[in-house]
């Protein structure tokens, strides 16, 4: 009888390229979220208000970070393929619906773009870096930041094909874009869910020793065992306060700019072009160069000092960008810098959860630290979307600047957790909850 046996070394480890190619296909449409801004002009046209545009990208947010934990933990049984194919197809629907009179119907471009369409993000985002990280545990930082940066790329691409590049809203409106957009993103996602297939059990890079210690990914935990530890709640509100700022910064890098320039005595039509620029050309590259550059720098600087600096300089560039909107080529400076660590925070977090509990774990881990994501992208913008209603885009900038400042602090509490930890804890809990009931 033939007897089965594994592709050599080097075959395998040439099946690693495809699948970094996959997922970067996979993250260029699912970062279609971040292209939002685009669509903004023309809902506020449609008799929108400010808060309504945010709501919409704040619902896509917290779908997106809620669905994923279902989908970290259906990994296993239902396999990355699937789960990326059933991502792709969802997304496309949610653009499919949103466009039935979507530019005039508040709820049905909720329901579609932010409801349906977030929540297939959430079930393929998951896919690209689990898969990644267990092809390259060597190179865990450059591989999230690889894995991830087609979502950063991804809203350059679809602003630009909606707006200057491919004119899709001025020639076929809301519902035409969001239709089109929709048919894209499900023939790609779902055709490159083909290659998303873990390496076989035990596989290793030639001559990369596993790690055995903590703090290196070595130590797996379960999703129930890390949220007991601190690292994990340290972890969550450092992401929360430094993804969440960036994310109010790129629902309102139109609005406010625009209306800092027009102060400055420029024209709305000139603002809203400098603006657009800002937003579409520099803070996209920037957020997509963020995650390679802050992926690969730390598998050198380590994941927490890299965390750090990121999340502090963060903070000190949003309270900057108060007095640089209403100048042309400082607002550009600004937008590239904050996009630039906006990016650098879905390379960091998630190799620096793998760091912390475990490479093996971090397609079910990663998605419980990614639910501190949506809260703060559900937060942050509609904070910023209800004080740009009231004319005060400053202060929206300047909380968001102290909480970043707030989370680096954090960090630098963040400390390698070992399962004796946690042991030691729940028993000591678990003695003084028996000793309760015994007085009673």
């Amino acid at each position: 009888m033939a007897m089965h046996t594994l592709p050599s070394h080097s075959v395998l480890a040439l099946r690693r390229w495809p699948a970094v190619v996959g997922a970067i296909v996979i993250q260029l449409c699912l970062g279609a979220i971040y292209a939002w801004s685009v669509f903004t002009p023309a809902l506020r046209d449609a008799g929108w208000s400010r808060l309504e545009t945010q709501i919409v990208f704040s619902i896509g947010l917290g779908m997106f970070a809620l669905v994923m934990v279902l989908a970290g933990r259906r990994l296993k049984t239902w396999g990355p393929r699937r789960l990326a194919a059933m991502g792709g197809t969802t997304l496309g629907a949610g653009y499919a619906i949103a466009s039935l009179d979507g530019g005039d119907n508040f709820a049905v471009v909720l329901i579609g773009a932010g409801v349906i369409g977030g929540a297939g993000i959430g079930l393929a985002y998951v896919v690209p870096i689990a898969v990644g990280m267990r092809w390259f545990p060597d190179r865990k930082g450059m591989i999230a930041g690889a894995a991830v940066a087609g979502f950063g790329f991804g809203a350059l691409a679809w602003i630009k094909i909606a707006g200057s590049w491919g004119g899709l809203i001025d020639s076929y409106g809301l519902d035409g874009t969001f239709l089109t957009y929709g048919l894209v993103f499900a023939l790609l996602v779902v055709g490159s869910s083909v290659v998303m297939k873990m390496p076989p059990e035990g596989w290793v890079p030639e001559g990369f020793v596993p790690p055995v210690a903590a703090g290196s990914g070595g130590e797996d935990f379960s999703p129930r065992e890390m949220q007991r530890t601190p690292q994990f709640h340290l972890i969550s509100l450092t992401f929360a306060v430094s993804a969440g700022a960036g994310l109010m910064a790129i629902g309102l890098m139109k609005l406010y700019p625009v209306e800092s320039l027009t102060d400055s005595g420029l024209s709305e039509n000139e603002a809203s072009a400098i603006a657009g620029t800002a937003m579409a050309l520099f803070f996209s590259v920037a957020n997509g160069a963020g995650r390679l550059v802050w992926g690969a720098a730390s598998d050198r600087l380590g994941r927490k000092n890299s965390v750090i600096a990121m999340t502090a300089s963060q903070g000190v560039f949003l309270f900057a960008f108060i007095p640089m909107a209403g100048n042309e080529y400082l607002l550009y400076l600004a937008a590239t810098l904050i996009g630039f660590n906006f990016g650098g925070n879905f390379a960091l977090f998630p190799a620096l959860t793998a760091d912390e509990f475990g490479d093996n774990a971090i397609g079910q881990n990663y998605p419980w630290v990614f639910l501190a994501y949506g809260a703060g992208g559900i937060v942050f913008p509609i904070l910023g979307g209800w004080l740009g209603d009231i004319g005060n885009f400053p202060l929206a900038f300047a909380i968001c600047g102290a909480a970043c400042l707030i989370g680096a602090l954090a960090a630098a509490l963040i400390f390698p957790p070992h399962h004796e930890d946690v042991e030691a804890k729940v028993g000591v809990l678990g003695f003084f909850h028996n000793a309760h009931l015994f007085d009673h």
